[in-house]
């Protein structure tokens, strides 16, 4: 088997490709769920195929193994898109590596993928069990088993068959996936490629039954109880889709991408030290000739891009936006209640909870639940896309941070688009702004206006230590009541009942006319009538107002106007 048997096989890879692309996009849950991990290999495999024209001519209608090779990884390193696409290049320079022989066979397919898995190994920064890489890895063990005179048929099959039991086991090794129920997108990228290889070689693709993409969900591991400093809620346990742990598996806003020439060894490594102090998922590969393909996801794409500048002649530079390339899938939760005949101002809000849903929802706010999984900033920048309206205005509710918010503004915001944010911290604050609303004023006087009754409400929380916690106002031991006014813990208390009457008194300390009460799911039964009767004997005058949220998390949110 000469060249062409290798060129075949990325004939087939990209069919292969073609085929499954929508199905890998939609397993794209790690490092970021940005659906494009299907693009990126094809895009790859689509730039090595058209690399051999250029690089590997013919000798009497005969191709040389080591020219297609070598053109098949340069078009790769060149033309390489994201994670998964740096490291399929990295998979053909291991068999460019390899290719020293006039035919293709077991000795350069072995060689080949341990090659590629070494190169991949020193190529990412921090290697994490469970993706492409360990598929990759597998391949590689079950191809070493053979020697030179088995023949390639049969090491093709083993190391494509090793891949796909490897898959299968993905979603038990990252988190990630086994929360979401689904296999490895990069890997099952690597199964269709090394498929199509036993395609080439053969004649036939492999005989085996299909591989199980999706797998019944789990849920996160739980952390184990430990001492921490609590200097707001955003420390200790806030609820579900508030606070650093509420994240989409990365705070970087984008991926950059470029090519370096003219560089060695000693300036690359520099280069990866200068990115790992600005971003992750960094990847710098070679190609074998002296060219270097650099991956990164970073929130500054300008000192990223800066940063290469020192380590040779770069070019080919490509910034992509996680959030203005998110593709529609996954963006969209189900739970959404909108009412209809809005006109052309819409509101969304950010909430935990059926009846708080219920509430926003009746006083015309689109509902983004974030009751059993943090809200990232793709499903919000998907709902405000699928309103369709011209002005948004957005109650995040304190479920993200500044940043993500401004990024996510930045993205929807357009010529024929204006989408302003509300500083909400919680949700009772969104319902105070959410009152005085009036779709008639002008949209930055009714965002004005609806942003000055929240920041007038004062709110707080009641919630039950989940863990031992250091605080302002002392330590918390799991299972005390614990208030907290805005981020901070203000009480703390053996009884829940007790810290909501203490927490009650501290926030009217300084005068109120109205409290809204919003009742969490786990409030006990009795709560809000004893906390209302408090009220109305110890601070006689102010309203009281009552609501089951149904929140999780939280026994109550407390507003004060």
């Amino acid at each position: 088997m000469d060249g062409r048997v290798l060129e075949s096989w990325a004939r087939t890879a990209v069919a292969g490709l073609e085929r499954r692309c929508e199905e890998i996009n939609s397993l794209n849950v790690f490092p970021i769920p940005d659906a494009d991990t299907g693009t990126n290999l094809l895009f790859t495999m689509r730039a090595a195929l058209g690399a051999i024209d250029e690089y590997a001519g013919t000798d009497g209608g005969t191709k040389d193994v080591r020219q297609v090779a070598i053109a098949l990884a340069k078009g790769a390193v060149a033309g390489a898109r994201g994670n998964s696409g740096v490291i399929l290049s990295q998979v053909l320079r291991g068999l460019a590596e390899a290719a020293v022989t006039p035919a293709v066979d077991t000795r350069t397919v072995r060689t080949g993928l341990l090659m590629a898995t070494n190169l991949v190994t020193d190529a990412v920064s921090y290697l994490v069990e469970g993706t492409i890489v360990t598929v990759l890895r597998c391949a590689a063990d079950a191809a070493a088993e053979f020697p030179d005179e088995v023949p390639i048929a049969v090491t093709a099959r083993a190391a494509a068959d090793a891949a796909a039991a490897a898959l299968t086991r993905t979603p038990s090794q990252l988190d990630a996936l086994g929360t979401a129920g689904v296999v490895d997108a990069g890997g099952l990228g690597l199964v269709v490629i090394l498929d199509a290889l036993v395609t080439a070689v053969t004649g036939a693709p492999p005989d085996r039954a299909p591989i199980a993409v999706h797998v019944p969900r789990r849920t996160p591991s739980a952390r184990p109880t430990e001492l921490v400093l609590a200097h707001s809620p955003r420390d200790m346990h806030a609820h579900p889709g508030v606070g650093p742990d509420c994240d989409d598996g990365s705070d970087q806003d984008f991926e950059v991408m470029y090519l370096v020439a003219e560089s060695d060894e000693s300036r690359m490594a520099d280069l990866r030290s200068a990115l790992n102090e600005m971003g992750d998922s960094i990847v710098i590969v070679g190609d074998g000739g002296g060219g270097w393909s650099v991956h990164v996801h970073c929130t500054d794409a300008g000192a990223a891009v800066e940063a290469g500048l020192a380590a040779g002649r770069i070019h080919g530079i490509r910034v992509s936006s996680f959030l203005v390339d998110a593709r529609d899938q996954g963006l969209l939760v189900p739970q959404v209640r909108t009412r209809p005949d809005q006109g052309e101002r819409g509101i969304v809000a950010v909430v935990a909870g059926d009846g708080a849903a219920e509430l926003f929802a009746s006083e015309g706010a689109t509902v983004l639940r974030c009751d059993d999984a943090p809200v990232t900033r793709a499903q919000l920048l998907g709902i405000i896309r699928q309103m369709g309206r011209t002005e948004v205005l957005v109650l995040p509710n304190g479920a993200l941070t500044a940043q993500e918010l401004v990024a996510v503004s930045a993205a929807a915001r357009d010529a024929r688009h204006e989408v302003l944010l509300l500083a909400t911290s919680a949700m009772v604050q969104g319902l105070a702004s959410l009152a005085v609303h009036d779709p008639e004023r002008e949209a930055v006087d009714d965002a004005f206006a609806m942003s000055e009754a929240a920041a007038a409400t004062r709110w707080g929380s009641l919630r039950i230590a989940r863990e031992r916690a250091l605080t302002y106002v002392g330590t918390c031991e799991p299972g005390d009541g614990i208030g907290l006014m805005g981020h901070e813990v203000i009480v703390i208390e053996p009884d829940a009942v007790a810290a909501g009457r203490r927490l009650v008194d501290l926030v009217l300390g300084a005068g109120g006319e109205l409290v809204t009460l919003l009742m969490g799911s786990e409030a006990p039964e009795g709560l809000d009538t004893e906390l209302a009767d408090h009220i109305s004997q110890r601070h006689p005058g102010v309203e009281v107002m009552i609501y089951h949220g149904g929140q999780p998390g939280d026994l109550l949110q407390l507003g004060v106007e």
